[in-house]
């Protein structure tokens, strides 16, 4: 018997499968940027309605759909909610330092220019 939440199965590349040049488009915009230093910093699972950004619930849509699909986060869902997990293991593994690199750049990006990261 299958599960009422097999149907609601989300696609995820493989970790074989993520592409350095897919990871870095996906981190190059800010809005998705926020999100991954927000799920850095919390360390866990969030839900997309944790994030409050300025932008309308279409287009954040958009933004989890591009950070999944370029294997930065897994999502899954958990009742009705939607939670999102940085691939930390996953990104560190293919890439080494690479999104600890990013995260301090937009760290310091943040304290210089006083936007948020």
């Amino acid at each position: 018997m299958t599960s009422p939440a097999a149907g609601r199965d989300l696609p995820h590349p493989d970790r074989e499968e993520i592409r350095l040049e897919a990871v870095l488009h996906a981190l190059s915009d800010p809005m998705r940027l926020r999100i991954v230093c927000e799920l850095a910093a919390e360390g866990a699972e969030l839900s997309c309605s944790h994030f409050d950004l300025p932008v309308t619930k279409s287009t954040t849509t958009h933004h989890f759909r591009v950070l999944r699909e370029s294997g930065v986060v897994r999502q899954v869902y958990r009742g009705t909610a939607k939670m999102n997990g940085l691939r930390r293991d996953d990104l560190d593994d293919l890439f080494p330092g690479l999104l600890d690199s990013l995260l301090a750049a937009a760290g310091r990006q943040h304290l210089r220019l006083g936007d948020r990261p």
